[in-house]
C-alpha cells in the first residue's frame, strides 16, 4: 500500500485513532484526532506546568485534568506530569499530594 493510499482511506472504512485534544470551551464540542502510527504506539503531549513532553497513553506518567467552573458551562483540559501536579499541591496537604502520585497506578 502506498503512503498516499494509507493517508486517504475509503469512505466508511474503520481506522484506529488517538484523541489529541477535546475542546469544550464553547459549544459545539470539538475533538482532534491523530492517526499517525507513532501516536498510536505512544502518545505524548507537553506538560502544562513544565513544558516537557509527558506520555499520555497507557503506561505513561501523565495526568489529564478536566477543569470546570461552578458558575457556568465549559471546561478546559490540563495535561501534567504526576510530579508537576503533586509539587504544586501545598506540602501540608499530604493526602492530596499522595493521591496525585498514585491515581491510575492502582
Amino acid at each position: 500500500m502506498t503512503s498516499y493510499s494509507r493517508a486517504f482511506r475509503p469512505v466508511d472504512s474503520q481506522i484506529d485513532a488517538v484523541i489529541e485534544q477535546i475542546h469544550r470551551w464553547h459549544p459545539p464540542v470539538s475533538v482532534r484526532l491523530s492517526i499517525r502510527p507513532a501516536d498510536l504506539e505512544s502518545f505524548d503531549w507537553p506538560c502544562d506546568f513544565c513544558g516537557e513532553r509527558v506520555t499520555v497513553s497507557n503506561g505513561g506518567d501523565a495526568l489529564v485534568l478536566d477543569v470546570r467552573s461552578n458558575d457556568g458551562p465549559g471546561s478546559h483540559t490540563v495535561v501534567s506530569h504526576r510530579h508537576c501536579l503533586a509539587d504544586r499541591i501545598r506540602p501540608e496537604n499530604r493526602g492530596e499530594r499522595a493521591r496525585a502520585l498514585k491515581i491510575g497506578n492502582m
